[in-house]
């Protein structure tokens, strides 16, 4: 068996969430995620960052209990495959909040599409999503 990469250098190798990762690095999370899990984690594209308003990265940087607020509303206890998610409403996050889901027409989760459901991690599963998820 092929030993996979745990979440952080998944998302490290795929090259498309450099903001994501800086932002876990900022959040003190990198060891959490690189931890046993397993975590289900809905992970926003470098793309999915930019449309957030101007600025709004730069800021969530410099306040680290809010980003830590948003980063784990991204993460769910336990391996949720995207044949577990199509049968779920909703998802308890880390963060305590829930997440809406809607598998009517593809996946999402919240307001946000899941790109690309499944990539594997060995401590969990990644959904790419186009939208950073925020909390209520």
């Amino acid at each position: 068996m092929k030993h996979l990469a745990d979440i952080i250098d998944t998302a490290v190798d795929a090259g498309s969430f450099n903001t994501l990762v800086a932002a876990i690095k900022a959040a003190n999370l990198v060891d959490t995620l690189k931890g046993a899990g397993p975590f289900t984690v809905f992970a926003p594209t470098d793309e999915a960052f930019a449309k957030l308003p101007e600025g709004t990265v730069d800021a969530l940087l410099k306040d680290i209990p809010k980003l830590k607020k948003i980063l784990t509303y991204h993460v769910v206890s336990g391996k949720v495959t995207a044949a577990d998610v199509v049968k779920l409403k909703s998802a308890k996050t880390v963060q305590g909040s829930d997440v809406k889901i809607d598998a009517s027409n593809g996946v999402k989760v919240n307001d946000a599409t899941v790109a690309t459901p499944d990539v594997a991690a060995d401590n969990g599963v990644i959904h790419i999503i186009d939208t950073v998820l925020i909390p209520a």
